[in-house]
């Protein structure tokens, strides 16, 4: 047999490598490829995948914020009798990986059409029986005719890291947690002013729920003082009015920035 050469060699040597090894784009350190490899079967994914998708990352913190899910959904004009229903039909998405897991998962055999944009208009075009994507209040699923039939993940926004983290970048992150911290403890919180009179002090401090004990200072005015603390804008309007009843006059109200405990 004549040995091929040339662009007739590469072709075929593309062709045998395509066939029989897997493309693995990113460098570990050496002696880390086994324990990607390991972590990768135990989840379940090919490595490629698990290198892919970061999987070896930690999470750091959940911020709690950008909370959505990732639904499946149809036309609302289908009878949906269960998961079972995906059974060799076509779902597009932008999320293969999470619901290839879930389809093996409930034991259901689909084709996955994977698309970048705007996903729910697939069915609508013929392109897909149903779709998967992400999912906030619904509104976009009801101006496609689709209706939302089962709920895979629920998800928000995360502060990620690498396990592997130097000493260094170790500190730099205790300082970002700490900042962050700080903020999200000022959410929904107000600092709050006012005169009070000093016979009713005693009821006044008790109706307060502040930080350990607020701060009071006299005033220039006999028989008057000034208290500062810190209400939480949830109970705000009820404490508020427990202390104008008590005699608290010039309540003043003013946002947190920061607040460190």
């Amino acid at each position: 047999m004549e040995k091929k050469t040339g662009t007739a060699a590469t072709k075929a040597k593309n062709k045998y490598n395509a066939a029989n090894y897997e493309r693995l784009y990113p460098f570990v350190k050496k002696g880390k490829k086994e324990r990607y490899q390991k972590a990768a079967e135990a989840a379940g994914f090919s490595l490629n995948e698990f290198m892919e998708k970061a999987e070896d990352a930690e999470i750091i913190k959940r911020l709690g914020f950008s909370k959505c899910r990732l639904s499946l959904a149809l036309p609302k004009d289908i009878e949906y009798p269960g998961p079972q229903w995906f059974e060799g039909k076509k779902i597009a998405t932008s999320y293969p990986g999470i619901l290839s897991r879930y389809l093996k998962k409930q034991g259901v055999k689909a084709e996955i059409h994977v698309i970048t944009g705007s996903v729910e208009v697939s069915p609508g075009i013929g392109l897909a029986d149903a779709i998967f994507d992400i999912v906030s209040s619904g509104s976009t699923l009801v101006s496609n005719r689709l209706k939302e039939v089962e709920v895979v993940m629920k998800s928000e926004a995360l502060l990620i890291g690498n396990k592997d983290m130097s000493e260094d970048k170790k500190e730099i992150l205790k300082e970002l947690l700490f900042r962050m911290d700080a903020v999200k403890t000022a959410e929904d919180k107000k600092y709050v002013l006012m005169n009070a009179p000093k016979d009713k002090l005693d009821e006044i401090v008790a109706v307060l729920p502040g930080m350990k004990s607020p701060t009071v200072m006299p005033l220039a005015q006999e028989g008057w003082c000034s208290v500062h603390t810190v209400l939480d804008e949830k109970c705000f309007w009820e404490i508020i009015g427990k202390l104008k009843a008590l005699g608290a006059e010039g309540i003043l109200v003013l946002p947190i920035e920061k607040m460190i405990i």
